[in-house]
Order: structure tokens, then sequence, then C-alpha cells
């Protein structure tokens, strides 16, 4: 379309007046050169859902296999069994590195795995078992749809006895992986796995349905395009309309080294910031966008924060997914201290929260301008 005065007036008006965006207003406003606008946009809907609030986490990432069976065209992350890299940690080495974050305040464990073709299916509760046994008062948020779709096949047992057992060993979340873009024509040239959106779609309905709330991510800036976005997230909306179990949609930027897609160039900040502005216009009935820093940048997230999100992850602590792809450049893990300080500096209030964003800790907001300019400021990466 060509943009006009009118166009902009027109959807203007519907989101200051809250009314539901089309599929054609989400096409519209990607189309859209004003980036100024358009963060003012969402800004103002993050605002009113959440203030002048940013909410983070004290968390790790465990990764407890890298070995594959897929072979997707994005992932820099899996192995084949053999590999001279590829790992698999016993039950012990997995306690052990959690265990190792137990004086930091931790609140979270984010566990998600290659789709290992010879573990068995009765390693994954063991493990979570295991690390609810030392880490009784962390929230193990674990495995995506797609690993809990191959549980059922190796396991023989249907995803709602899995995640009855999962919940029985200390599961309270699964993560928002294997989503990357649910569009069919998209889907088929980058996912080498079973699982799509009517198995991912019917997985989360059943955790909704036992009490977990989730994540919901999307994996863009490759060879998908503004459309496939905008219908990626309605169909999260769809779904968020049947369940109401969405706690957060994240949106994670491809990265392009040591994968088949190494062609293609990442997704520079405009574009970062016109997906963070039109997800979050999108996405009515999700209270949350989250901006993860370490696919982001440093510098981009504290701008996301102006641009729809309201949530900047966590502590983190080596994050292989990304880190096998590239030398990005952002760090294995921030410390508490560190994100207040991001947070601060991006003119927003620090709320540290759980896994379900019940808030645990409320911190002093930004200091003044005049204060900051006082004396010298970090300059984030």
């Amino acid at each position: 379309m060509v943009w006009n005065a009118a166009r902009k007036d027109e959807l203007t008006a519907k989101i200051a007046n809250g009314e539901r965006l089309s599929y054609q207003d989400g096409v519209d406003l990607y189309d859209c050169d004003d980036l100024a606008w358009l963060g003012g946009q969402a800004h103002s809907v993050r605002t009113a859902k959440n203030g002048n609030v940013t909410f983070f986490n004290v968390n790790r990432h465990l990764n407890l296999t890298n070995v594959c069976r897929a072979s997707c065209a994005y992932c820099s992350f899996e192995r084949k069994p053999g590999a001279k890299d590829a790992y698999t940690m016993r039950v012990e080495e997995a306690v052990e590195l959690a265990s190792a974050m137990k004086d930091d305040g931790l609140t979270e464990l984010h566990i998600v795995n290659g789709l290992h073709p010879t573990l068995p299916w009765k390693y994954y509760p063991r493990v979570l078992r295991e690390l609810k046994a030392v880490l009784p008062d962390v929230a193990l948020k674990a495995f995506t749809a797609t690993e809990i779709h191959y549980f059922e096949e190796i396991s023989g047992l249907s995803a709602d006895a899995i995640l009855d057992e999962l919940i029985e060993a200390g599961l309270e979340s699964l993560t928002g992986g294997g989503a990357e873009i649910f569009d069919w024509e998209v889907r088929k040239q980058v996912v080498d796995h079973k699982t799509h959106w009517e198995d991912w779609s019917r997985i989360h309905k059943l955790a909704h349905g036992k009490g977990l709330r989730t994540p919901a991510t999307m994996l863009y800036g490759h060879i998908e395009e503004p459309r496939h976005r905008v219908d990626h997230v309605l169909r999260l909306r769809q779904l968020q309309d049947e369940t109401g179990g969405h706690v957060v949609f994240i949106p994670l930027r491809f990265h392009n080294d040591n994968n088949r897609l190494s062609h293609l160039s990442m997704a520079q900040p405009a574009d970062v910031l016109k997906t963070f502005a039109v997800s979050r216009l999108l996405l009515d009935n999700f209270d949350h966008v989250k901006v993860f820093w370490v696919m982001h940048g440093l510098s981009t997230s504290q701008l996301a924060l102006n641009y729809g999100a309201d949530d900047m992850d966590g502590s983190v602590v080596e994050y292989k997914i990304t880190h096998d792809a590239d030398g990005f450049g952002t760090p294995d893990k921030l410390t508490r201290d560190n994100l207040l300080d991001l947070i601060r500096d991006a003119g927003f209030q620090p709320k540290e929260r759980n896994t379900r964003y019940e808030v645990i800790r409320e911190y002093e907001g930004p200091v003044s301008l005049a204060e900051r300019r006082a004396e010298p400021q970090a300059i984030w990466a």
C-alpha cells in the first residue's frame, strides 16, 4: 500500500479506542516507514498495560543435550551423535550446574534440548525430580512443544499423560520454543521436525488446561515476510482468546552464523523495533512482550522497551542456542545489578518477577536526567 495521512489517522484512532486490529492492519503497520510514530503507538499500549515498569527475573538456561535427530535450517545448536562437540549431560551434571547459582537468588531454570535419538523418555522426568529436590523454590520451565511431541513418539504415551508426569516431577511451565514461523510455506523450508502449528497449539492448550502458563515465541528475520509474522501472531492471539494461558510473547531474532541460512543478513535494528511494535499492537490479549537481550544486543533491547516490550528476560547464564550461532557479542550472563542498571538507564522502573509474572520485589526507578549527567554513564554494547 501507499501510506498516507488518512490511513495513519485511521490506525491511530483504532489503537486509541482499543479496537482489535485486523490482518490487513498488521500488514500495513509493517509497511509504515514512520518508525517514531509506530513506536509511539506501541509504547502507549505498553504503558496502558504495564505503566513505566520493566520486568525481569533471575534465571539460568540449561541445555541438557545438543544431540538432535533434526537438522533445521536456522539451527546452529544441534549436533549429530558422535560429533566431537556433541554432549549429553548426566543427571548429576545438570544438578551440579544448576546448583552453582543457588546463592544468586535464582528463581527459574529454563531447560531446552535437542531431540536426542536414543535417550529414554524417563530421563526427562528424572532430571526434573532431581533438580526440584535440590532447588525446591526454583520454578522449572522446561521443554518446547516440539520436545513434548517427540516424547509422545519415544514413549508411546499421549501428551496429556506426559504433561501429567512432568508436572508431578516439578514442571511449572513449558517454554515457548518450536514455534519459529507457523505459515506452512515458510515452515517447510526451515523446520526439520514433525511439530507444526496443529501440534504446537494442541500441546499448549493441554498445558493451559492443566493450569500451566506458558510463553509463546516467533523466530523472525530469515526467509519469512512481514505478512507471515502477522499471520503468526494472529494465530497466537486466537489461541489466547481460547485459553488465556500465555503469559508473554517473545520475538526471537534469527542469527545467521554456522547454519544453512548463513547467506542471509540478520534483521537490522529498525526491523527489530518494528517487529516489537507491531506485535505489541496486534496482541491485545497478551499482557507482556519480552525482549530477549541475548538475541538482540543490549542497546537494541533497551530501545525495544520503548517499542512495546515490558520485560527484559533474565540473567540467563550460558545460552548455547544463540551463542553457538555466532560471536554476536552479548555476554553469557547478566547479574541482577546489571539488569537493574540497564532497565533504569532506559528510563524504566525494574520489578523482579517469577515465572508466572508475579512480582517478587520492586526496585527504585530511574534517576533523574540531572543526576545521570552528573557522572559518566555506561555505554552498553
